[in-house]
């Protein structure tokens, strides 16, 4: 009977498992339980817990698929509907600054994090050898600074054998999802932590008030035809985006083809994320967004936009949750053993790196997990992290998450090479 791999009981299950999780939050006697452990947090443990002791495959499953290429657009353009641009502009260039942060805290995890281990177990080098640590990990760093885009380029580049390459898609997905509870948690005790940071909230608050009043004074009863209306947006806006990715990557990929045939060393190596289908469907899906809040467009947010958009992304978060598996961690402890150290040690660098720029700039915690899920998490992950704050806020996720792609390939570059020197 198990593990499940029929994806209709499957995504059944993940449906049950969110609205049991939903109702029980807004149960009086499960208040107290709620207000410690963030109705989030479980949307992600509790399908992580499936996958972990074999009730369902993960990895086996199309349902990650499925959401990131059509729920996670759709859910970018309804959440973009309501974006106020002038608002987030007000931010100011803390979230920039912030994000920027993160991307060097991994940039430099890396180098150190494979240093500390290799005083340790000097194996972890191996200099130039096709099965040197540095190649592996430099896909980490192409995935936690973009995407998945990103990894795929790094591991063309420094040349990854493909049995390291799963070892090191295990370390990152793990890691990565180790840490994105801990600011899921985290927002939910944002006033707490921006006393101990000593940040001025106030911009981030101001734009969380003021998008949300633009939603009240719109808001109503949705009709049928207003939810038809929406879904039409959502799902046509996916669609176009999905024509420009297959047009867009086809088109590119020819394009640096000619390029690097008669210039292999040229720059547009470095560019391989715009090859990407990904890549293009993320930013255009954010561009019809953002186009459409400045039409009447906007006014589907008070049938409720949002709240469709933030549905598609808790499906996406229990399909994330869905493929970590723990137990085979355990498991396979002694093969991953030193790739799992040094990204735990890599992962801490990063967040050091944050909290340290976060306290000197008194930077509020909604920069500090935005801007590092931005690197970390990419797309698929920062507006849902931003979301956990407010739904307000999940636009100013996907912005930072488009520029990690556009960062990233080149980012993680100089993290290879660096490793490669200390190898």
């Amino acid at each position: 009977m198990f593990p499940i791999t029929n994806d209709a009981v499957v995504l059944g299950l993940l449906a049950v498992t969110l609205a049991g999780i939903f109702y029980a939050s807004s149960l009086p006697k499960f208040k107290k339980f709620f207000t410690f452990v963030p109705s989030l947090l479980l949307c992600y443990f509790i399908p992580a817990a499936f996958n972990s002791f074999g009730i369902v495959d993960g990895e086996a499953s199309s349902l990650y698929f499925v959401a990131s290429r059509y729920l996670l657009p759709a859910s970018l353009v309804l959440l973009c509907l309501s974006i106020d641009l002038k608002g987030i502009y007000n931010l100011g260039p803390k979230a920039l600054i912030m994000f920027f942060a993160a991307t060097v805290g991994i940039v430099i995890g890396g180098p150190i994090a494979l240093w500390i281990v290799g005083q340790i177990n000097p194996e972890v080098f191996g200099g130039d050898s096709p099965e040197a640590m540095w190649r592996g990990l430099s896909t980490v760093a192409g995935s936690w600074i973009g995407g998945g885009a990103n990894q795929a380029a790094l591991k063309e580049i420094s040349e990854t054998m493909d049995k390291q390459f799963s070892i090191m898609l295990i370390v990152d997905v793990f890691v990565a999802n180790l840490w994105m509870p801990f600011l899921l948690y985290g927002a939910s005790r944002t006033k707490a932590i921006d006393k101990w940071l000593k940040a001025d909230s106030s911009a981030v608050d101001a734009l969380k008030e003021r998008v949300e009043k633009y939603s009240e004074s719109i808001a109503r009863i949705p009709t049928f035809t207003d939810l038809m209306v929406v879904v039409g947006i959502a799902f046509g806006a996916v669609a176009i985006s999905h024509i420009v990715a297959d047009t867009a990557s086809v088109g590119i990929h020819d394009w640096f083809s000619g390029i690097l045939s008669t210039n292999p060393n040229s720059f547009v190596q470095y560019l391989s994320s715009l090859e990407k289908g990904f890549f293009w469907i993320v930013v255009m899906s954010t561009i019809i967004g953002v186009a459409l809040s400045f039409t009447k467009a906007k006014n589907y947010e008070g049938a409720g936009a949002s709240k469709v958009g933030s549905l598609f992304l808790y499906i996406l978060v229990a399909t994330i949750g869905m493929k970590m598996d723990v137990a085979a961690l355990i498991a396979n402890w002694g093969t991953y053993s030193s790739a799992i150290i040094i990204g735990l040690i890599w992962m801490l660098v990063h967040i050091i790196v944050l909290i340290t720029v976060a306290r000197l700039i008194k930077a509020p915690f909604f920069f500090v997990a935005v801007g590092s899920q931005a690197n970390v998490g990419g797309a698929a992950s920062a507006p849902i992290v931003a979301s956990a704050f407010s739904p307000a806020l999940a636009p100013v996720g996907i912005l930072l998450a488009v520029l990690g792609y556009a960062v990233g390939t080149v980012a993680a570059i100089i993290c290879m090479e660096w490793m490669h020197v200390i190898s």
